[in-house]
């Protein structure tokens, strides 16, 4: 009977969590429309903030409060490669929450053709198809012309949701490769509490409390080539791997 309950509750809450988000969403969404007319960098950088501001909006009103741990000084006005473990659809709206400056994370193509959403989110990211070839390559051109101009990029070096059991999944190279030919450095900040606030099992077992993100020490690349990709991925996979194991991120248990 009390698991029902729960499971009740947390679909109630849910469905109100759902409501909110996409009422914010539809308030900004003039305003959004209105930025891209400043042009792909200030009109960009504009929806960005405004993304920012959804968040501050939204996660006070579902009750889940968030935390940023610096493990180190961070100094928002440098250009990185941030990369984040990617394990919950919440992910999306945690972004603007983790990441305050100018920044373009990478995402699938997929989520721009949902319709309203699919216009703020193809305004704010730069999007990607990976079953294109193609399409990759010019991903990963318009991230080096951000980087370039000074705006920092994110990418979710797993690709997908890691819905094993260990911290991580597999590294893609794409985010090592660029930041070496590009000489920026690599910024991990993880999210320890996505997956508790809110599985990838259903829409429907959000639950209110607390958001961790912390911020790692930055990576220089500064002696790596670009035959040194998969020492670099292996080197970021092991702090990263081994600070979710300090702080207890949530995860699918064995």
């Amino acid at each position: 009977m009390m698991r029902i309950m729960a499971k009740l509750l947390k679909a109630v809450y849910s469905v109100y969590a759902g409501f909110t988000f996409v009422l914010i969403m539809l308030l900004i969404f003039p305003f959004a429309f209105i930025a891209t007319f400043f042009g792909s960098i200030r009109g960009g950088n504009r929806v960005y903030r405004l993304c920012m501001f959804w968040a501050d909006l939204w996660f006070p009103l579902i009750f889940i409060r968030h935390i940023r741990i610096f493990e180190a000084p961070h100094d928002k006005s440098k250009s990185y490669i941030f990369l984040s473990n990617h394990i919950s659809y919440l992910d999306a709206a945690i972004i603007p929450k983790a990441y305050r400056q100018p920044i373009r994370p990478l995402g699938k193509v997929e989520m721009s053709k949902v319709p309203v959403f699919g216009f703020i989110y193809r305004n704010a990211i730069v999007t990607v198809d990976r079953s294109s070839p193609a399409n990759r390559t010019k991903s990963v051109r318009v991230l080096k012309s951000l980087i370039n101009k000074g705006i920092s990029v994110l990418v979710f070096p797993e690709g997908t949701f890691n819905m094993g059991t260990a911290p991580l999944k597999e590294f893609y190279d794409g985010a090592f490769r660029v930041a070496i030919e590009t000489q920026t450095p690599i910024k991990p900040v993880l999210f320890l509490d996505a997956y508790q606030r809110m599985p990838y099992q259903s829409l429907f077992l959000m639950s209110p409390g607390i958001s961790r993100i912390v911020y790692l020490d930055e990576i220089p690349v500064e002696n790596y080539t670009t035959d040194d990709v998969s020492v670099l991925k292996q080197e970021v996979y092991k702090i990263m791997e081994g600070k979710l194991l300090y702080y207890n991120a949530a995860r699918r248990k064995a």
